[in-house]
This record gives structure tokens, C-alpha cells and sequence, in this order.
């Protein structure tokens, strides 16, 4: 039997390989640009095939959640995450890194929807609240993979060589890690069901979801752009505002489990609102180094609990099993990580790139909106 503590070391090691790997891509999204001379509308187009990727995989992973023990679609999702990670780097046209991140895309939802669903199994071993700093890890990871992709582009590192390195060690850590993850059984809830959305009670913390995501997705793929397009930051330091936004999630994500147990879990999602607008307004407001950086400090502070404590919601609902009320949650949610950021693409495209961070800022306003409403009907 696997000791709750080996369990939990084991589940932080694919946080740590889903952020390390994401973070990786992001950090050469702009070599990728000006590799390929695409547009930021071109840009939004090509980026549109993750989330859709994502998406579209979605039903498949609830169902296959339902079927096998998440510790083995976790495990394939990640081998598959990293190989087509060392695949994007090879990438010599459009059409090829829409391929590439369409099935980037995929694989990371078999990995991470099952991840969390042993998170949540990790989460039962233990009676306090520790589910928040898994994802802490996951911005720790990010941050990791972001600096180590500020410093692949100083060194003129190609992003082939970079992506393959990264993918190979992500690999090898993941067949290290899952001896000791969770044999979860699959669920034997609602088995004849293959599309999966939240029920009644949990759409609106889906839509929190929604707004959560759609600000994460569009921090991943345009902090880096912002920087060198809006703040006209220097090639050295073009990632600072996406190393800011990690670090600032992941300081959010470590502190998250004490703030729940001191506000509790609705006045956290409030407050998440409020800082994800005061970010985004003020990046959007004053484009300099240090204003702009501060406020991708405060939307990563913002976004930083915002996910875990949903999917934590989600795991307790007793209509449906832990993965696929993740999975349901997940539909809702990926939805704005699916839809959001290459919209900002086009807007960045009509109106520029700081009108399209504005209205982004009130993407978060309407979440702390949402759970104010929430809040109304329950009292």
C-alpha cells in the first residue's frame, strides 16, 4: 500500500513536470513568432489549436476517466504532453505547429484532468487543507521553465534544442514518479455519458472557472508579447512579466491553503476577482517596466487559488465522481482558455494590445461579480 506521503511527493512530481512543461513552450512563444513571421492575428489563429485541443479531448478523458484508474491516464498524457513538446521546437511552418499544439494541447487535458483527480484522492489521506500548494508547485515548475527559457533565449539557444532537452527530462521524471501515485479505481458514475457538464449546482463555479482560465491562457500566451510589443521591453528582459506573473501564483498558491481556513472559500474567489481587474487595468493603464509588472504580479496573485479551489468544490459533489465532476468543471472552464486568448489576437490586431488587456481587466471584475451573486442566494 502507498503511504500518503510517498502519494503526495509522487502527485507534486506531475505538477511540477505539467508546469515545467507548459511554462517551456510559453517562454518561446515570440521565438516561435518571429521564427515562423506570424502576425498577432496569425499568432491568435495558431494559438487557437491548444485550447481546441484541450476542448475537443474533454468528453474523451471523462469517459476514459469512468474506465481505467486515473494513475494510467495521467501517466500516458504526460509521455504524450512531452514528446509532442520536443515536437513544437521542430515546427518549420504554420500549419505543422498547428498540429504540433493540437495534440500538445490534448495530451496536457489527459494529464492534468487525471492529475487532479488524484490530487483531490491525495487530498482525502489528509485531514487539512493541502490541495492549493500541489498547484503551488505547478507555479514553481512554471517559473522554472520560464527562466530557464529567459536563459535559453540569452544564450541564442534554438527553440528545437530547447523543447527537446525539456520534454526528454520531463519524461524520465515521470516514470520515476508514477510508481507511487494513487491506484484510483475509475468511477462508476454516470457511466452511459461520454459529454459531461456540470450539473445545476456546480455551472456557476464553472463559469468562475471560465474567467479564471481565460485570464491564465491569455497570461501564458501574451505576457511575453505585452512586454515587447506594449512595454517595448529589451530582448533581455522580454519574459519578466511572465517570471513576475509565476512567481506571484505560485507565492499565491502556497498561502492559499492558510487564507481559506482564515476567509473561507467565497471570499477568496471574491477577492481573486478584484486583483485580477486591479492587475490587468493597471498593465493596460500605465505600459512601463514597473507598472506593468506590478500588475501581472497582482493578476498572478489573483488567478493564483481560483482553479484548485473549484476543482476542490467539484470533488465533492455527490452527484458525480471526483474525475468527471473535474472533467464537467474543466468543459466550462477550458471553454475561456479555449476561446479568450486568440481572441486577444484579434483585438490586439484592431486596437492594440492594451485595449485587449483592458477588457480583460473586466473579465475579472465580473467574477468577483459572480461570486457576490452566489453569495446572495445562499444567505
Amino acid at each position: 500500500m502507498i503511504s500518503p506521503k510517498r502519494a503526495r511527493i509522487a502527485t507534486t512530481i506531475f505538477f511540477f513536470i505539467s508546469g515545467f512543461g507548459f511554462s517551456t513552450w510559453a517562454s518561446r512563444i515570440p521565438a516561435m513568432q518571429q521564427r515562423l513571421d506570424l502576425s498577432d492575428a496569425a499568432l491568435g489563429s495558431v494559438l487557437f489549436a491548444l485550447p481546441l485541443g484541450l476542448m475537443l479531448t474533454l468528453p474523451v478523458t471523462g469517459y476514459l476517466l469512468q474506465r481505467f484508474s486515473s494513475r494510467t491516464i495521467m501517466f500516458s498524457g504526460a509521455v504524450l504532453f512531452n514528446l509532442m513538446l520536443c515536437m513544437i521546437g521542430f515546427s518549420t511552418s504554420s500549419w505543422q505547429l498547428i498540429v504540433a499544439l493540437f495534440f500538445f494541447g490534448s495530451s496536457r487535458n489527459l494529464m492534468n484532468i487525471s492529475l487532479n483527480a488524484q490530487s483531490v484522492g491525495v487530498q482525502s489521506l489528509y485531514d487539512r487543507s493541502i490541495i492549493t500548494t500541489f498547484h503551488g508547485v505547478w507555479s514553481i515548475a512554471g517559473f522554472a521553465g520560464a527562466a530557464a527559457g529567459s536563459l535559453m533565449v540569452s544564450a541564442d539557444i534554438s527553440p528545437s534544442v530547447h523543447l527537446l532537452i525539456a520534454g526528454g527530462l520531463m519524461i524520465v521524471l515521470g516514470c520515476y514518479a508514477v510508481r507511487d501515485t494513487l491506484p484510483q479505481p475509475p468511477s462508476a458514475k454516470d457511466e452511459k455519458k461520454s459529454f459531461i457538464l456540470p450539473d445545476r449546482s456546480l455551472l456557476k463555479f464553472g463559469l468562475i472557472s471560465f474567467v479564471s482560465m481565460a485570464c491564465e491562457g491569455t497570461m501564458y500566451d501574451w505576457s511575453g508579447i505585452y512586454f515587447q510589443k506594449a512595454v517595448h521591453a529589451s530582448k533581455d528582459v522580454v519574459t519578466l512579466g511572465y517570471v513576475v506573473y509565476m512567481i506571484a501564483m505560485a507565492t499565491g498558491r502556497f498561502i492559499g491553503d492558510r487564507l481559506v481556513g482564515r476567509f473561507g472559500v467565497m471570499n477568496m474567489l471574491k477577492f481573486s476577482g478584484v486583483l485580477i481587474c486591479t492587475g490587468l487595468a493597471l498593465a493596460a493603464l500605465f505600459p512601463f517596466p514597473v507598472t506593468a509588472g506590478i500588475g501581472f504580479m497582482f493578476t498572478g496573485l489573483g488567478v493564483s487559488c481560483v482553479v484548485p479551489l473549484v476543482f476542490s468544490i467539484a470533488g465533492k459533489s455527490k452527484a458525480m465522481g471526483t474525475g468527471p465532476a473535474i472533467a464537467a468543471i474543466s468543459t466550462v472552464g477550458y471553454f475561456g482558455f479555449l476561446v479568450v486568448p486568440p481572441l486577444i489576437g484579434y483585438i490586439s490586431h484592431t486596437a492594440g494590445l492594451r485595449w485587449a488587456f483592458g477588457l480583460m481587466a473586466m473579465l475579472g471584475a465580473s467574477m468577483s461579480l459572480l461570486v457576490m451573486k452566489i453569495n446572495k442566494e445562499n444567505a
